[in-house]
């Protein structure tokens, strides 16, 4: 009897990297890039302008201290770029002169002093405001027109981060080198200058000398702490477990995950103290108090920071440094950001890992795509949306689910005993600390936060500016997307199963160091071909 020579090339059912993928996954090439890679990842603009103070909430005429001394040796007042007589200047706001440092109302009831009658903003502010962005009037019924210059530069970004990630983490590991450590290189130098301005310490003492202690006993307060840490740490998106598949099986996670957090945690006091010796600077130019100069918004970064720089030596040189320790911020988090959709989708349809490159351009180009209407003269209300919405609520409901995978079903105890196989020493003190937060206080303090979360909810705005109730429930789809997909990745799960409920909540086999996974793929081949020959042993001997 004839033998089908397929039977003598039959394949283990466990396919090898080569067989799937056709290209073998990547390695880190020391540690060091994976760690840098975190830090630049976790330093991004959630360190720069997301902080509980509010900065910039005065809208009104383009005020700097220069052209106010040069109306000043007139004896007039300075407004928006212009130096006006004291009826005038009173007349702005619909009031009479009463002296040099005064207005009174048409009543003759009230006085108000010159210093207050008009909102004053900042120089920096208005350039923002109005020839960057060109927000002034843009509302969501009219967005306005395309700002091709953001446009444009938004493509080079896209260009860069595709071509950067398409030559895979061993180059953009290099990379990252010098995005995560020249920011603290420009930050120090703002924060030389930043102190020694007039009015710093004001700033200083607002922020960090003479805190109001009593605010700690506020659940709000510890809320919008936590939400800051997972913005700004970048928990739950990803990230972070994306690029920790690309280490070692032993490398110390543990040792690497209270570096970057510290590091994090440190940097954000670090750039706050620049920011606030910055307010305090304007506060005292502007004669107004810290708090009333303070707005929390995306728009921080470009208004407060460019203020320090112009009263430095070279400006214009400290500008570009500036700008380009900006570009390096946001492109060391968008790699990461980027390379963790384009890792999930090679590693769930292994046959594109080949052609990874095209996955990259194509995210970027989707990407792209969908931050167009960030470009329109109303964009920043767009980015408020994304950014109010989007790592809040869904970010904690999705780390306590997952809080409940890793703690509750897999187990506390399998969890160490799987850190202790990557070769981690875990001694007593860290093993009673790791009991008492992941089993106590993470799951309590979260739950709290989510319900505090719901309890407290406020519409989203910008400034003064409150979003239509159509604009609220988008948010509100866009914050519940993620946890959309939890749901129908579950529901897929359930209903692709084809053994019991329950083995759904069990590990498989191939959870295991990937050496381990290796042996049994070959022990599996090797009882395969062994089957495989003996059929066709018995095949032929029976045909004789």
């Amino acid at each position: 009897m004839a033998v089908d020579k397929k039977i003598l090339n039959i394949s283990s059912p466990v396919a090898n990297e080569e067989t799937k993928g056709g290209v073998e996954r990547e390695n880190w090439k020391n540690p060091f890039q994976f760690f840098f890679y975190c830090l630049g990842y976790a330093i991004g603009f959630g360190n720069v302008w997301r902080f509980p103070y509010l900065c910039y909430k005065n809208g009104g005429g383009c005020y700097y201290e220069e052209g106010a001394a040069l109306c000043r040796n007139q004896s007039l007042f300075f407004f928006n770029h212009s130096c006006l007589s004291l009826e005038d200047y009173c007349g702005l706001e619909d009031l009479l002169p009463f002296n040099e440092t005064h207005c009174q109302n048409s009543a003759n009831t009230s006085l108000t002093p010159t210093e207050k009658v008009v909102t004053r903003i900042s120089a920096s502010e208005d350039f923002f405001r109005n020839r960057m962005l060109r927000v002034t009037g843009s509302t969501w019924e009219d967005m306005g027109d395309m700002q091709w210059e953001l446009v444009g530069l938004m493509a080079l970004s896209c260009v860069i981060v595709g071509i950067c990630l398409s030559r895979g983490i061993k180059t953009t590991g290099n990379i990252v080198y010098f995005t995560a450590l020249f920011p603290y290189a420009v930050m120090f130098i703002l924060f030389i200058r930043g102190i020694t301005l007039e009015g710093a310490y004001k700033g200083l003492e607002f922020y960090i000398l003479k805190p109001n202690m009593t605010r700690l006993t506020e659940v709000e307060v510890w809320c919008e702490a936590a939400v800051q840490l997972f913005f700004s740490t970048g928990i739950c998106f990803g990230s972070l477990i994306t690029l920790s598949s690309y280490n070692k099986f032993t490398n110390n996670c543990m040792r690497d995950a209270f570096v970057v957090t510290i590091t994090n945690c440190s940097t954000s006091v670090f750039f706050g103290v620049v920011i606030f010796s910055v307010l305090g600077f304007l506060a005292n130019e502007m004669g107004v108090n810290v708090n009333e100069v303070a707005a929390s918004g995306s728009g921080l970064a470009f208004v407060v920071y460019p203020a320090a720089i112009s009263l430095m030596p070279i400006p214009q040189l400290w500008s570009v440094l500036f700008f380009l320790m900006l570009i390096n911020v946001g492109f060391g988090t968008q790699f990461s950001m980027v390379e963790a959709v384009t890792t999930a989708i090679v590693d769930q349809f292994e046959s594109l890992r080949k052609r990874k490159p095209l996955v990259v351009m194509g995210t970027c180009i989707s990407l792209f795509l969908m931050g167009l209407s960030m470009c329109l003269q109303g964009g920043i209300y767009m980015l408020e949306v994304f950014v109010f919405y989007s790592a809040g609520v869904s970010v904690l409901i999705i780390c306590i689910l997952q809080m409940i995978a890793v703690i509750g079903i897999f187990g506390f105890r399998n969890l160490l005993n799987a850190v202790e196989e990557m070769k981690i020493r875990v001694r007593l003190p860290l093993r009673i600390y790791w009991g008492v937060t992941w089993l106590c206080l993470t799951p309590a303090s979260l739950i709290l936060i989510t319900v505090i979360s719901f309890a407290d909810i406020v519409p989203a705005s910008w400034e003064e500016y409150l979003f239509p109730e159509a604009i609220q429930v988008l948010g509100w789809l866009l914050c519940y997307c993620p946890v959309a997909v939890v749901i129908l990745g579950a529901a897929h799960a359930v209903a692709t199963n084809k053994e019991e409920f329950l083995t759904l909540f069990k590990t498989t086999s191939e959870f295991c160091p990937a050496n381990k996974r290796a042996k049994q793929e070959e022990e599996i081949n090797a009882k395969f071909r062994y089957l495989s020959h003996n059929e066709v042993f018995m095949i032929e001997n029976g045909s004789s």
